[in-house]
């Protein structure tokens, strides 16, 4: 693994006393959510076993599908537990290890919905999550415009919703990520949360 010199935040504070309270919300508006839902459709076959990464008491994966198997690493034991989509979980800081305790190649996808920008050291989580996906296993990463802002790093502070898009693209194709492509999936301009994804598959 890589020495990656962390990122800084505004909080520098351990994660584990910020997120130790359960927050049962959602933190992007109904109509996000459904754009997140149906990116996961078009993206994750039926069957595949999953990594829902930085993951919370939902997990937004299309509910009339099945896959084989949805494993949550989250920060908060209490809302991985509630997650029904969850067939197992992990609790996980990745800001304090990350490393990811899994095997290689475990997974056929990984998620990561709206928490990209609190990993400090987000290339080198990206590089075990390759090293855990099947060759050409996708990741599908989405985020908006909100955040915790003292625990977002701070290259996200001051960036636009484009500059976002191209911050993550560029850690994913740091992390030896390929055929990288973002979609502007914002459901309803002006009226709803944007709502943006970059994906990648892992080298085959």
């Amino acid at each position: 693994m890589t020495d990656e010199r962390p990122l800084p935040r505004l909080d520098e504070t351990p994660d584990d006393a910020f997120y130790r309270s359960p927050r049962f919300v959602t933190h992007i508006d109904d109509a996000a959510i459904r754009a997140v839902t149906a990116v996961y459709r078009e993206r994750i076959p039926t069957g595949s076993r999953v990594l829902d990464l930085m993951s919370s008491w939902v997990s937004h994966l299309p509910t009339d599908l099945t896959y084989a198997r949805v494993v949550g690493l989250g920060m908060n034991e209490a809302e991985l537990r509630r997650n029904p989509q969850l067939s197992e979980y992990r609790v996980h800081d990745l800001n304090a290890d990350p490393g990811l305790p899994f095997e290689d190649a475990a997974f056929d996808a990984c998620t990561i919905c709206v928490s990209i920008d609190y990993l400090t050291r987000p290339v080198t989580v990206l590089r075990e999550v390759a090293r855990v996906l099947t060759p050409g296993g996708v990741l599908v990463v989405t985020f908006s415009n909100r955040c915790f802002p003292t625990k977002a790093v701070l290259p996200w502070h001051g960036l636009s919703d484009a500059g976002h898009v191209e911050l993550v693209s560029g850690w994913l194709r740091e992390a030896g990520f390929v055929r990288v492509v973002s979609e502007d999936r914002s459901p309803r301009p002006g009226r709803s949360d944007p709502l943006y994804a970059v994906i990648g598959h892992s080298p085959a």
